[in-house]
């Protein structure tokens, strides 16, 4: 057992001193990236199709490019009335970002309890609530120096 053990150990680091140094980041072996090169508003776009494709309401966008030491160049912040659609909502932005980018979030956590979804794409951060939620940490109000954009997604035809 111990030598199957040092075989494996031997193994990762002979691996690890073989990748490039785009593969890690923090000194942590990172996924490559894929070719699909998009910018955060490209991106950001991306996201906000997805919430509206799970019926998010109250979508806004805060532009954060211009504030000093800002975390991101953007935060969405949306929410869904229960925590199955807050799930349903996180899972669409998921699908649609690894859809346009081959890419999964950095960061991502509140699955437990669905009440208040993070997914941190470095570039753009994402915030799902429930409205009870939503309205007592009232992130538009604590990033209240950022540029505020309510989203309106286009209205949905139904068939006759």
């Amino acid at each position: 057992m111990k030598d199957k053990i040092n075989n494996f150990a031997a193994y990762r680091q002979l691996h690890e001193k073989s990748l490039p140094e785009n593969h890690k980041k923090n000194g942590k072996k990172r996924m490559p990236k894929k070719e699909k090169n998009i910018s955060p508003a490209e991106l950001k776009d991306a996201i906000i199709n997805s919430i509206a494709d799970k019926k998010g309401k109250n979508i806004v966008c805060l532009n954060m490019e211009k504030l000093p030491n800002s975390l991101c160049d953007f935060f969405i912040i949306c929410e869904g009335t229960s925590s199955v659609q807050v799930h349903a909502i996180a899972k669409a932005v998921e699908e649609g970002v690894h859809k346009l980018t081959g890419e999964h979030a950095y960061h991502r956590e509140g699955y437990e309890n669905a009440e208040w979804i993070l997914q941190d794409y470095i570039d753009v951060v994402v915030h799902i609530f429930q409205p009870q939620v939503r309205s007592f940490y009232n992130l538009e109000e604590l990033w209240g120096d950022a540029e505020l954009e309510e989203v309106v997604p286009e209205p949905e035809y139904k068939r006759i």
